[in-house]
């Protein structure tokens, strides 16, 4: 196994084991439920937004291993950011699952960046963009 692969799923499995953002988030003011119908994933994304900046965020939900540290790792990444930050990430994010994204993309995403191989797993994909597409949605952004 190469070095990346090791990388990736160490990465996914301190994500998915060791959750920081998996709790709930009380006085959230931003709130919407993400679903991955073709394989049941499902989280609810918390946000708590004051001043156009992301103060906190939690999500609750289940689901396979890919679309929990995905999500766990998008949040590690927007939490302290303005929403416009927040979205340009999930713009970098989906990038990099398309194929699409250059290396200092990749690598502005930190951890996420660990994902970037999904591309080569279609049925993946889904799972991995679920967080993101959540938190985009919340934000009134559209595909």
């Amino acid at each position: 196994m190469d070095n990346s692969k090791t990388f990736y799923n160490e990465i996914l499995i301190d994500h998915n084991m060791y959750p920081g953002h998996k709790k709930h988030i009380p006085d959230a003011n931003m709130i919407l439920e993400g679903v991955n119908p073709s394989c049941g994933d499902e989280i609810t994304l918390q946000l708590k937004v004051e001043d156009g900046i992301i103060v906190d965020g939690g999500f609750e939900g289940e689901g396979c291993a890919v679309s929990q540290a995905s999500c766990d790792m998008m949040l590690d990444l927007i939490i302290g950011k303005q929403k416009d930050e927040a979205l340009q990430m999930a713009q970098m994010f989906l990038k990099m699952i398309k194929g699409e994204a250059s290396e200092e993309e990749i690598d502005a995403l930190e951890e996420a960046g660990a994902l970037r191989d999904i591309s080569h797993m279609p049925s993946r994909v889904k799972c991995a963009v679920l967080g993101w597409r959540t938190m985009r949605e919340v934000f009134g952004e559209k595909e």
